[in-house]
């Protein structure tokens, strides 16, 4: 029974220290690194180009996704395809968490 429990604690030891040295996103890295994409996307997340989507305020979970389609070129853009394909799982959750960061504050037509 000793033993058991010994083995447990050693498999939630190094389960924790696998989660722990995993990448910890940094919105400030992801601000410095958004200059890029500030040209179509805004520094702001909001579009500066007809044909760029706003992303401020969306799910971090959300953008990592479609970063890590495009880099892989699961799904296809041409200039996302390129923009991405340098980029990190790192850089990516770093981008992620600035642009999902952002807040969005909407005005309703009256």
């Amino acid at each position: 029974m000793i033993a058991r429990v010994l083995i447990l604690f050693s498999m939630l030891g190094l389960l924790t220290a696998a989660i722990g040295s995993a990448h910890a996103a940094d919105a400030k890295a992801g601000r410095k690194k958004a200059q890029m994409c500030a040209a179509c996307h805004g520094i702001d997340g909001l579009s500066k180009m007809p044909m760029a989507p706003n992303i401020a305020g969306s799910p971090a979970m959300y953008l990592e996704k479609q970063m890590k389609s495009f880099r892989s070129e699961e799904r296809k853009d041409e200039t996302m395809n390129v923009v991405a394909k340098p980029l990190s799982d790192a850089d990516i959750a770093d981008l992620a968490a600035w642009y999902s960061g952002l807040t969005v504050d909407v005005t309703l037509p009256h």
